[in-house]
């Protein structure tokens, strides 16, 4: 059942591994174990090659990229004390310009 979540917005429905294993049986018709087995070893896959610093392109869709952030200044918010923030890898992804062009179409009503 999908996750959603309540508030001033509009309902948001989450898509969650169980529903990606979900919609590839529907899909290819196979066993619950295969498609488990598919997506988790996808997503390990994926996890694996960012770890390494590689970037995951997924055609039509968008890159991952991990990116390196050095060390900086800052400040304590609560003692208001300088500091220096260390460097840290962070994830970004840049979707595929057919992505962002499918965003763009207008919502059913």
């Amino acid at each position: 059942m999908p996750t959603e979540i309540r508030g001033p917005r509009p309902t948001l429905v989450t898509l969650t591994k169980a529903r990606l294993v979900d919609g590839l049986r529907e899909t290819t018709g196979l066993p619950q174990q295969d498609a488990t087995s598919l997506i988790e070893g996808l997503l390990e896959s994926m996890k694996e090659a960012l770890e390494a610093g590689e970037m995951v392109k997924i055609s039509g869709f968008g890159n991952f990229v991990v990116r390196t952030k050095h060390a900086r200044r800052g400040r304590n918010p609560h003692s208001g004390e300088a500091m220096t923030l260390p460097g840290r890898r962070v994830l970004t992804f840049k979707p595929s310009r057919l992505l962002r062009d499918s965003l763009q179409k207008p919502e059913p009503s």
